[in-house]
């Protein structure tokens, strides 16, 4: 079944005081392109957060985003106390010996003095912790493969409604093949007959019809372009990850048509082929978007 490469996935989880979340965005991209942004406390990590990731999406082109977001009290900067109350002493005592006043604001002055507001305590990821983001990773991906299934359900019915076009397409071409073998014959033959004074071989005339006909015969382009309308069908049913091969078989089929362009000599099959071509670039456009 086919999968797109466009998609999106999102989970959240809580922990202790923490919401965790990831955030997977794709897009279509001839190889994995994985671009991540990562909270400081989880970047010892990434490297398996990578695998997962490469794991799960095989293709594309990949924003994951990973944060967290704590409760404001909770993440309080704490202030220093007894720092602050030794940088007032110190002021207290310089303004009176230097006999200098003191900061209409003591308190804005001492808050922004040397470590007053810096945080002593370094987090350390705990296994606990990481098994729920960890967790949280996989719910993301899980919903952008859920999205991009999706996805690929309205890819294959697009690709199913072009496929049976150019096959009805393919059949329209075949009664004005069958009427120009005659037409052939009865132009040139006419266009010898309205030459005065001139005689020619039939023997010869038939030989040279039947290699003339022959050059102009695509039964072959037909029954490959058929065969190849079918592949593209069984392809689709196969497991995600055939875009690659979808575009070759698109490819080959597009060989066949302009081919039989180039042998159709009636207005009729020509335009019959320009609406196969037609067809065939809407596939083309949107193959680059299947996994």
């Amino acid at each position: 079944m086919i999968q797109s490469m466009t998609g999106y996935g999102k989970a959240v989880v809580a922990y202790k005081d923490k919401k965790i979340s990831v955030e997977v965005k794709s897009l279509n991209s001839k190889q994995l392109d994985l671009q991540t942004r990562i909270a400081p406390l989880y970047r010892e990590k990434e490297m398996e957060i990578r695998q997962m990731v490469a794991a799960s999406v095989i293709r594309g082109k990949v924003d994951l985003c990973l944060w967290i977001e704590k409760d404001a009290v909770v993440d309080a900067t704490p202030i220093n106390a007894a720092l602050v109350e030794n940088y007032y002493r110190q002021m207290t005592d310089i303004a009176a010996k230097a006999g200098i006043p003191l900061p209409e604001d003591p308190m804005y002055t001492l808050l922004r003095m040397p470590d007053v507001l810096t945080k002593t305590e370094q987090e350390v990821l705990g296994d606990d912790e990481w098994a729920v983001v960890r967790k949280a990773v996989g719910e993301a991906l899980e919903a952008l493969i859920n999205f991009r299934t999706q996805e690929g359900a309205a890819l294959e019915k697009k690709f199913t409604e072009k496929i049976d076009n150019i096959q009805q397409l393919l059949a329209e071409i075949e009664p004005y093949e069958k009427g120009r073998v005659e037409k052939i014959r009865q132009r040139i033959t006419e266009g010898l007959q309205q030459i005065p004074g001139v005689e020619y071989d039939k023997n010869r005339l038939e030989q040279e019809l039947i290699y003339y006909i022959e050059k102009l015969d695509i039964s072959e382009e037909k029954q490959r372009l058929t065969n190849h309308l079918n592949y593209f069908r069984e392809t689709m049913a196969e497991p995600a990850g055939q875009g690659k091969k979808l575009g070759f078989i698109a490819q080959e089929m597009g060989r066949e048509i302009n081919t039989t362009g180039s042998k159709s000599n009636q207005a009729e099959m020509q335009n019959i082929v320009v609406r196969m071509k037609d067809e065939l670039e809407q596939i083309k456009e949107q193959v680059l978007n299947a996994l």
